[in-house]
C-alpha cells in the first residue's frame, strides 16, 4: 500500500519497507519504548496524566537524554529532537527515507505519526500507530476536527478487545478497523485476518500497526459496513468498533456513521448474521435511541437477525443533553466561538427532539450463529462492574445457553453441577437475628453478579462439587428440613436453570 494523506493530515510512512519496520521495532524495544517501560521511566502520575491528554509531567519526566526519554519526546509527545540524540537510537536515515520521520529546522527531525506501545493480553509487546496528536491520551488529545483522522487506542477500543472471544478461528473480520487494534488482537488466533475501512488512510495505518507490532498482515479492503464482502464470504469471527456515534450529519469519519439515528448499528448488527460461519461470533460496540412510547430492549431485539443468539448489555445511559456536550467536546466545538458552539448544540437536539429521542444508550451486543429452532435472546442493563477480559465469559454464556435449551426439568436433576470458582455466600438480615431475611450468592470474577437465593437454593449451590446429581442433592436436603423431596424436586429445577443461566453454577459433566 503506497503513501496517503488526507487534506491537511501529514503524509504516513510508507507500509511497503517491511525492513524498516522490523529495524524501527528491534530499536523500540531496544530502549525499552514498551508499556512497563513507559510506566517506569514516567511513574505513574505522569503516566495517568498522559491518558487525560495532560502532558506537562511527562515533559518534565523526560528532560533527560537517554534513549528511552528521545523516543517518549519523539513518538508520544511528538516534540522535535536533535538529529544526532536520534541517530544514536534508530535507523534514522531509513526512517527518514521511509517517512516514519521528517526533518524540522537545520538539525531536528520529527515524528511523522503517533506510535503508542500496547501490552498484548499474552504480554506482547505491540505498537499502536494513529495520526499526531490523535492517540486518546496524545499530545494533543483528540479534539481534531480532520475528516480522516485515525484514532489510536481508547477505551471504547479496549473495552470491545477485552469482551472479544478468543478461541482459535480460522478466520476473523474486523469491520472498521481504524488504527488496526482489533485485527492486530485477532491475529493472534485467527488464521486469516480481514480488515475493512471507509477510510484509506485508516487502512494504511493498519497496515503499519501490524507491520511495527511485529504481526501477520491482514487481507485490507476499502468500503462501507459488508460492502468490501463478498456474498458468499463467512468468517469465525467479526468484530467492530464502528462509527457508532448518534450525530446530526457525518463530520469526522472515525465516529458519525452518517446514517440517520442508530440506523448505522442497527444496519451492522442485522447484516452480521449472513456473514456468519456456523456458531461463529460476532461481537459489537453499539449506542442506540431510547425512544418515547417505545421499550429500548424491545428496539435492540428487533435488530437481532435470524438464526442468532444474542447477549445484549447495556452499560450506560446519557440524556440527550450529556450526549450531545460529550461528542461536541471529542470535537473541540467547546473552543469554538459560543455562538457557533450553541448553534452546533441546537442541531443535536434539534434532530433528537424530531426522532423523539430522550436518551442514548451504549453497550456490547454478542451474536452467535447457530441452528437451534428457537435462538435465545438476552437483553439487559448492567451498569456495575466488571472485570475484564471478559471474552471467556461471554464464551460459557453460549455454552450455559446450549446446556439449558437441550436440558429440560428432568435432564437437570440428573445432571452434576460445580459451583463456579470464587462465588461468595453472603446472609442478609438483623443482628442478633437466628435466622438472615435472605441468602446471597455473589461471583467475584466476570459480570461480578448477585443473586438471590433460598436457603434451599444457597444449601444447594454450597454442596455442588460435580460428585452428586442435582436430584440425589435435593433428596439429602429435603431429609434434613423435613420436607418433602418430591415437592422440592418439582419446584427447585427453576432456581438451578437460573443459577446455571446466571453463571453461579456450571455442568460438570
Amino acid at each position: 500500500m503506497g503513501d496517503v494523506s488526507h487534506t491537511s493530515l501529514s503524509p504516513l510512512p510508507s507500509s511497503d519497507r517491511a525492513d524498516v519496520a522490523a529495524r524501527l521495532r528491534d530499536a523500540l524495544l531496544g530502549a525499552s519504548f514498551t508499556a512497563d517501560g513507559l510506566l517506569d521511566l514516567l511513574g505513574a502520575p505522569a503516566y495517568a496524566a498522559l491518558a487525560r491528554s495532560e502532558t506537562v509531567p511527562a515533559l518534565r519526566a523526560t528532560r533527560g537524554d537517554t534513549s528511552l526519554e528521545t523516543l517518549v519526546r519523539l513518538f508520544l509527545l511528538q516534540q522535535p529532537v536533535p538529529h544526532a540524540r536520534v541517530a544514536d537510537v534508530l535507523p534514522v536515515q531509513d526512517c527518514l527515507e521511509s517517512g516514519w520521520l521528517t526533518r524540522a529546522g537545520a538539525d531536528e527531525v520529527a515524528a511523522t505519526v503517533d506510535i503508542r506501545p500496547y501490552g498484548g493480553p499474552g504480554g506482547e509487546d505491540w505498537f499502536i500507530v494513529s495520526d499526531l496528536g490523535c492517540a486518546v491520551g496524545g499530545a494533543g488529545g483528540i479534539g481534531s476536527r480532520e475528516e480522516g483522522v485515525v484514532l489510536g487506542v481508547g477505551g471504547a477500543s479496549t473495552t470491545l478487545a477485552g469482551i472479544t472471544v478468543r478461541t482459535p478461528v480460522s478466520s476473523a473480520l474486523d469491520l472498521g478497523t481504524g488504527s488496526g487494534i482489533q485485527a492486530l488482537h485477532a491475529a493472534q488466533h485467527a488464521t486469516r485476518v480481514t480488515a475493512t475501512d471507509l477510510n484509506p488512510r485508516a487502512l494504511h495505518i493498519t497496515a503499519l500497526t501490524l507491520g511495527l507490532s511485529g504481526a501477520p498482515a491482514a487481507d485490507l479492503r476499502e468500503g462501507s459496513l459488508f460492502e468490501p464482502i463478498a456474498d458468499d464470504e463467512t468468517y469465525d469471527l467479526i468484530v467492530s468498533n464502528p462509527p457508532f456515534v448518534i450525530s446530526p450529519g457525518a463530520r469526522l469519519t472515525y465516529r458519525d456513521g452518517g446514517m440517520g439515528g442508530d440506523d448505522l448499528c442497527r444496519t451492522l448488527v442485522q447484516q452480521a448474521g449472513d456473514r456468519l460461519s456456523d456458531g461463529g461470533y460476532a461481537q459489537f460496540l453499539a449506542n442506540w435511541q431510547h425512544v418515547e412510547g417505545e421499550e429500548w430492549q424491545d428496539r435492540l431485539r428487533s435488530w437481532v437477525p435470524r438464526g442468532c443468539d444474542a447477549w445484549i448489555v447495556q452499560r450506560e445511559v446519557q440524556d440527550v443533553t450529556q450526549y450531545a456536550e460529550l461528542w461536541l467536546r471529542d470535537a473541540g466545538d467547546h473552543r469554538d466561538d459560543p455562538a457557533e458552539y450553541q448553534a452546533r448544540y441546537d442541531a443535536w437536539l434539534d434532530e433528537f427532539e424530531a426522532r423523539k429521542v430522550k436518551a442514548v444508550g451504549f453497550g456490547w451486543i454478542t451474536l452467535r450463529r447457530t441452528a437451534a429452532s428457537e435462538p435465545s435472546l438476552t437483553v439487559e442493563e448492567w451498569p456495575h462492574s466488571i472485570e475484564q477480559p471478559l471474552g471467556e465469559t461471554v464464551r460459557a454464556h453460549f455454552d450455559r445457553v446450549d446446556y439449558l435449551r437441550a436440558s429440560d426439568d428432568a435432564a437437570l436433576l440428573d445432571g452434576h453441577f460445580r459451583l463456579v470458582a470464587e462465588v461468595v455466600q453472603e446472609q442478609v438480615g438483623l443482628p442478633g437475628a437466628e435466622d438472615p431475611e435472605h441468602v446471597v450468592l455473589r461471583q467475584h470474577r466476570g459480570m461480578r453478579r448477585a443473586t438471590k437465593v433460598d436457603t434451599v437454593g444457597a444449601g444447594f449451590a454450597g454442596v455442588c462439587d460435580g460428585t452428586l446429581s442435582a436430584g440425589r442433592i435435593l433428596d439429602a436436603i429435603a431429609q434434613l428440613v423435613g420436607e418433602d423431596p418430591v415437592l422440592l424436586r418439582d419446584r427447585t429445577p427453576a432456581q438451578i436453570r437460573l443459577l446455571v443461566e446466571q453463571g453461579f453454577l456450571e455442568p460438570a459433566e
